[in-house]
């Protein structure tokens, strides 16, 4: 007769622990962060055919970072649970804590229960009445949930970022000053071998969103082309810009996008 495999309770939850934070690492950051305006989303994402931001609700915004296709699951069960909360009560009962609470449950439970864990970490973000009422949390890939007061960084090297965003921010910024915080500490999360010609992000390498308090309803909308290109930074604003309209010209909308909604990156 063999020996059934043995492995301590807390061997196993180091190794799973091990796992999912090795395949965080590997995706690209994301920042998030409140501004005098709302809620700001900003990742590095090279491709953009695949989205690491996306629109929850009415006035919840979700980003995330990890294995595509388990945080695409994640945010489709999200949306699902806002619909069904929203039509069976009231709108307003849909919160950005709620959701929040929701992936814990879901992220802690598949951390113990599943041989393995979900690769993935969340931030949920609710724009507010004021800057006061902004919310953001984030949802780690054990159920643990924190709730922010000002930003979050996750995935790739968050050392380096959370470092430059703790020099650089300050409440109340205006969207521009806001998004030149973000990729400034996007920049130096970047590692030492890094050519130099990529270590500025232009508006190809970059997907921004944000939660706009002052829309009435749906506030979330993305930021893209040459409406980003003019919040960049003047040394960004160069970077894969059309050769015929100069620094600061040129929309690179693709048909059918601009400033709005949309559908969400291993990223």
């Amino acid at each position: 007769m063999t020996m059934p495999f043995y492995s301590s309770v807390d061997q196993l939850l180091r190794d799973r622990s091990e796992l999912a934070r090795k395949g965080i690492s590997r995706g690209r950051s994301v920042v998030v962060l409140t501004y005098s305006g709302g809620v700001l989303f900003v990742a590095e994402n090279r491709g953009r055919a695949l989205r690491k931001v996306s629109e929850i609700y009415d006035r919840i915004g979700f980003a995330a970072v990890g294995r595509y296709n388990e945080f695409e699951t994640l945010r489709n069960a999200g949306i699902r649970m806002a619909d069904v909360r929203g039509y069976s009560y009231d709108r307003r009962d849909v919160t950005g804590r709620m959701l929040a609470n929701f992936y814990a449950q879901v992220l802690g439970s598949a951390f113990v229960d599943q041989p393995k864990p979900y690769e993935v970490e969340l931030c949920l973000a609710a724009v507010g009445g004021d800057s006061d009422s902004d919310e953001l949390y984030r949802v780690t890939y054990d159920g643990s949930i924190t709730d922010e007061p000002q930003f979050v960084v996750m995935g790739g090297t968050t050392e380096p970022i959370s470092a430059k965003l703790k020099e650089t921010y300050r409440a109340g910024l205006d969207l521009p000053a806001a998004v030149a915080v973000a990729v400034e500490g996007l920049q130096s999360g970047m590692p030492n071998g890094t050519p130099a010609a990529d270590r500025l992000l232009g508006v190809s390498a970059l997907e921004v969103a944000v939660l706009d308090r002052s829309r009435p309803r749906r506030t979330f909308r993305r930021i893209e082309g040459a409406a980003l290109r003019e919040l960049l930074p003047e040394e960004n604003r160069s970077v894969d810009a059309p050769a015929s309209s100069g620094v600061a010209g040129g929309d690179d909308v693709p048909a059918g996008g601009g400033a709005g909604d949309g559908d969400q990156p291993r990223s």
